[in-house]
């Protein structure tokens, strides 16, 4: 590599390094019990343990449940209502309008069967969701969110120039060394670049996948517009709906119009997800990986008549499929710890590009070292 593309990518390297890594530490340490959030919430409650129902249980009738859920809530209004796939749960979010934005919701968690109110703490309060906002936003909503979304991109173009340098530098040298007898910082920067290079692919798929999840808001709010758009065109001028049709009904329609798959949520009318005039009942499949990809079914709120079964645009699935892949989600506990070594890893070349940057010779210097790495082999 010439002199000039060297010091072409050290310059790159080093300040797309420098302005996201505390950023980064952010990321990775809040991250880290996020990765486990399943496994906490079951163990702080947030997650109760409730027994499995009976293959041959009655499910409550979906209106009284909604009816118990607003009870609680006097003056509220219902906005979603989802199901857990692995316990006889369900929760109802309410709001004192339809826009309510999430912080704001108040939920409550139910028995499928009997109806009963499961205590668990609300999805909005806690440690957890204080770590979540943090990594997701700083608490600055959507502002926040593109911020950081930058930040994970700065990230990816940093190990992208890292790898560039990676070669010529370590070229002479078996992999793994670490240079520890002739100074304290070629030591430092050889242990940077080999747990830089172990962890690459999953810093990648890490640092990809989540500035794909900071644009989930302006993704959705497009796919609101462009295809929710046309069905809500076909209502203009028409009020709102103020008696709305069974949700028992609506939810078997759905059924009956996707029968190979299975209810996730259901959107009320006004959230957004839906538009004015109808359910959004959206379902997910059966497998552990279509489980994660939706399929909208949009029930008329006032007559209970199916609408549409609109395909979910690509840009949806991707970042449907790349929320569970920033997390681990797909592989269970096995994955998730695979994930958390890998988080602490990656804190680990922070650290030591940290303290790389702290030991800064000038820019001449370091194209220099890498030069005479490309021609002669280190002892």
């Amino acid at each position: 590599m010439q002199r000039s593309a060297i010091k072409a990518w050290f310059v790159v390297h080093k300040w797309t390094s420098l302005v996201c890594t505390l950023f980064l530490l952010l990321l990775c340490l809040t991250g880290l019990p996020l990765v486990f959030g399943h496994e906490i919430a079951h163990l702080t409650g947030a997650d109760p343990d409730v027994p499995a129902a009976p293959a041959d249980a009655t499910l409550r009738d979906l209106d009284a449940q909604v009816a118990t859920a607003l009870q609680h809530f006097p003056g509220n209004v219902p906005l979603f209502v989802g199901w857990d796939p692995d316990a006889p749960l369900m929760y109802v979010n309410t709001g004192a309008r339809t826009d309510t934005p999430a912080p704001q919701m108040q939920t409550v968690l139910l028995n499928t069967i009997s109806g009963e109110q499961v205590p668990a703490p609300q999805f909005n309060e806690g440690v957890m969701y204080f770590l979540y906002r943090l990594h997701t936003d700083l608490f600055l909503g959507l502002p926040g969110l593109l911020f950081m979304g930058a930040m994970g991109l700065l990230f990816v173009v940093a190990i992208i120039s890292g790898l560039v340098l990676y070669g010529p530098f370590m070229r002479k040298q078996r992999f793994g060394t670490l240079r520890t007898g002739r100074s304290r910082r070629l030591a430092w920067l050889d242990l940077h670049n080999v747990i830089g290079i172990v962890t690459l692919g999953w810093a990648l798929v890490v640092g990809l996948t989540g500035a794909i999840n900071t644009l989930a808001k302006p993704l959705e709010q497009a796919w609101q517009t462009q295809q929710l758009g046309e069905f809500a065109a076909q209502y203009a001028g028409q009020p709102k709906p103020t008696q709305l049709a069974s949700l028992q009904a609506a939810v078997a329609t759905a059924r009956a119009a996707e029968p190979e798959m299975r209810p996730a949520f259901v959107s009320f009318p006004g959230t957004g997800y839906s538009g004015d005039h109808h359910f959004g009942v959206f379902m997910q499949g059966n497998s552990p990986l279509t489980e994660r990809l939706y399929r909208p079914v949009l029930i008329d709120a006032t007559t209970g008549a199916l609408t549409a079964q609109p395909q979910l645009p690509t840009y949806m699935t991707v970042l449907l499929l790349s929320q569970p892949l920033h997390f681990g989600d797909y592989g269970k506990l096995p994955l998730k710890i695979l994930w958390a070594l890998l988080d602490l890893l990656t804190i680990a070349v922070l650290v030591s590009g940290l303290h790389l940057w702290f030991k800064r010779g000038n820019t001449a210097t370091r194209v220099a070292e890498i030069e005479r790495a490309q021609t002669q082999e280190v002892a």
